[in-house]
């Protein structure tokens, strides 16, 4: 009898084992699943030929916690100083030194001390498409806040945020020990996660999601096993040149970090006031949705769209820079 229980449980065993093996088998093939590049943007990569970079200042550099050299711009008031500073995060594969200039550069004429961050993994900052860990981007704009602090440690500040970089920031703005940091948040056309009913098929055209690869590191990581993260899942629709000044894929984790957890969990947790600008002709956003999708969660966010302006027009287009840097420049103390 114990000879035929043996024989019962080694059986089971194999066969356990079996599906064991084949799970790993499926998932491994979901993972070396080839990431797909999206033809170029045409409607993002001509953006450039409306911003003018000989008044962009230079990357300056600060050593985050990590010893990291992160990279920033920094544009000092041009006129009467308004008392009220901003923090500028870029949207994904970008800079400090890609066309949100003519926006940046904008905010600072009316009086605003202002700073554009590279955020880790783009331009001056780290690697190229990867960070180290999820939640490494919250640390290095606590560290890049301390940065401005010694030698503004009173200045107002506004959190301004474009596209993925305003997902970024309405993360932030939910994140108690950086709510105090920020008197305001700003989003530009922002990306408010994957289920956000303003999002439209790959963002336009604009992003490819690898599925498969995504979705066997997400079951790796249900199991406690969080590896391969650094393998790239999203590809960006940029120029083939362009590799000297765009990002073109980001890691599993760093497309993870540079997001809001959703917008259904960072809303309710912001205690700020937010304001939302939204271009009525974004091809990557469903902007006439932002209102109805933001304020059933969040009644008070304030949003308004601008006629005639598109994904990135709302950072380089005169009509749209001048009603945002306004709006920064006179309600910068933290007014909703």
């Amino acid at each position: 009898m114990a000879i035929r229980l043996l024989r019962g449980v080694l059986h089971g065993l194999k066969w356990a084992l079996c599906v064991v093996g084949a799970v790993a088998l499926i998932v491994a093939a979901m993972i070396a699943t080839p990431l797909e590049r999206p033809p170029e943007m045409k409607s993002v990569s001509e953006s450039v030929k409306l911003v003018d970079f000989s008044t962009m200042p230079p990357l300056e550099r600060f050593q985050a916690r990590d010893g990291t050299w992160i990279g920033y711009r920094h544009y000092t008031p041009n006129g009467p100083a308004t008392g009220h500073g901003a923090i500028f995060i870029h949207g994904s594969s970008g800079s400090s030194g890609t066309v949100n200039h003519a926006l940046t550069h904008a905010i600072a004429s009316r009086g605003v001390e202002t700073w554009a961050l590279d955020i880790r993994g783009h331009g001056g900052s780290g690697t190229r498409g990867d960070i180290g860990y999820v939640g490494q981007l919250e640390d290095d704009l606590v560290d890049f806040v301390a940065q401005v602090r010694k030698t503004a440690p009173d200045l107002p500040l506004t959190l301004i945020g474009h596209s993925a970089g305003a997902g970024f920031s309405l993360r932030v703005a939910a994140t108690p020990i950086m709510q105090d940091m920020f008197v305001r948040t700003v989003l530009l056309a922002p990306y408010l996660g994957h289920d956000a009913p303003t999002n439209r098929p790959h963002a336009g055209g604009w992003a490819i999601v690898d599925v498969p690869r995504l979705l066997g590191l997400t079951a790796l990581r249900k199991l406690g096993i969080d590896c391969c993260s650094q393998l790239p899942v999203l590809a960006l629709a940029v120029p083939a040149t362009s590799a000297k000044y765009l990002v073109s894929t980001y890691s599993d984790r760093l497309m993870r970090n540079f997001a809001t957890r959703g917008y259904r969990v960072d809303l309710p947790a912001t205690t700020r006031p937010i304001t939302i600008f939204g271009g009525a002709d974004d091809e990557m956003m469903i902007s006439d949705k932002y209102a109805e999708t933001v304020q059933a969660i969040k009644p008070s966010v304030d949003v308004k769209l601008i006629d005639g302006i598109n994904h990135m027009g709302i950072v380089t287009h005169p009509k749209a820079i001048s009603v945002i840097a306004e709006d920064v420049a006179t309600r910068g103390a933290g007014q909703s």
